[in-house]
């Protein structure tokens, strides 16, 4: 799994097993950052003429199989069935048709001489879906005792059956407008939430925060960087308080917003993932205004949980069974999604 904060990649060695329902067990997992270059190189890609972003595709496969095989071979993994790779979003524009993923090219499987399953976003995008988000699945069969899943990544996105249906939304900003303002401090990231529990909370921005035209949409809806860029930190800034009164109010206003979309559903128990599950202002924020106590999930199961869903994925589809759901993405039709490879044997 490679996500758009350039992190590194994520990998993740995990066990499935069904009786009546499924199980999992994460044998080991680990996230492998990238050198400045590739990130360079990974940031920038979207700008690339296409013969230079083929060019690219070919490097970046070959890169991937080469720290897949390591893996592999660091934690001596025999027996495996397949190897599922998300590959890496060099752009995704669904209203147009178009979504690429590098790093998906058959080649890959001939490099690690294992089974490959990739490329899991082109058919949705194919079937009239915006290929995204492709998580909820793994959350509605992995996580059935929570009545909701929610990832506060980079923005706080959340998962739960509505009348039988999966429903799956973004709610608002999380960890990218905290990282946005706390690097001008030269910080990549509020420790435990440290400053912004420090900051005078700004009732008049809150308030201008609270307000934006995207709460009040019905899902499907997510967001992106352009929305930030175009409507947020703009409104943002117009107020000029200190950094620390910034992250204490993008705190609250993350915290009231995930609490708004809790209290219209009526859900209760929840399963919280993702880097602002370590936030303790944010968590204490969130359990002040939900009145009660949230427990965290397992450190693996906070930073792997995308990696290990995305592994999940690909065993539905080696069994040809649906992991896209048409309620979440808008496709057409439920479906199986994804590409198998196998290698070529000598």
């Amino acid at each position: 799994m490679s996500g758009t904060s350039l992190d590194g990649i994520d990998f993740c060695w995990v066990e499935f097993s069904k009786n009546k329902h499924w199980d999992f067990k994460i044998l080991a997992a680990e996230t492998e950052a990238y050198s400045t270059e590739m990130k360079v190189q990974l940031s920038t890609a979207i700008s690339l003429h296409q013969t230079e972003l083929d060019n690219f595709n070919q490097e970046y496969t070959t890169y991937l199989g080469h720290r897949i095989y390591n893996f592999i071979q660091k934690h001596q993994i025999s027996n495996l069935d397949a190897v599922c790779s998300h590959g890496h979003t060099v752009f995704h524009q669904p209203e147009n048709g178009l979504t690429l993923q590098i790093g998906n090219l058959p080649k890959i499987a001939d490099y690690i001489e294992q089974t490959v399953v990739c490329d899991f976003r082109v058919q949705d995008v194919a079937l009239g879906g915006q290929g995204a988000p492709l998580v909820p699945i793994g959350d509605a069969l992995l996580f059935p005792e929570y009545d909701f899943c929610l990832n506060l990544g980079g923005f706080a996105n959340i998962s739960f059956q509505n009348n039988a249906q999966r429903v799956a939304f973004d709610i608002c900003p999380a960890n990218i407008t905290l990282n946005h303002y706390i690097k001008n401090l030269g910080f990549s990231y509020d420790k435990d939430g440290g400053l912004a529990s420090q900051g005078k909370l700004s009732l008049p921005l809150l308030e201008s925060l609270n307000q934006l035209a995207f709460y009040q949409k019905q899902p499907p809806k997510s967001l992106g960087l352009e929305w930030l860029q175009s409507e947020v930190y703009p409104l943002i800034d117009s107020f000029h308080l200190d950094i620390d009164s910034i992250l204490r109010t993008l705190v609250e206003h993350t915290a009231k917003q995930i609490i708004s979309v809790l209290n219209h559903h009526h859900l209760k128990q929840g399963l919280y993932t993702g880097g602002g599950a370590l936030n303790s202002f944010l968590i204490s924020r969130i359990e002040a205004l939900l009145g009660q106590k949230i427990p965290i999930a397992n450190e693996s199961l906070i930073h792997f949980k995308e990696a290990l869903i995305f592994a999940f994925l690909g065993v539905l589809k080696l069994r040809s069974e649906v992991n896209c759901l048409r309620s979440v993405t808008g496709a057409r039709k439920d479906h199986s999604s994804g590409k198998i490879y196998f290698p070529h044997m000598d």
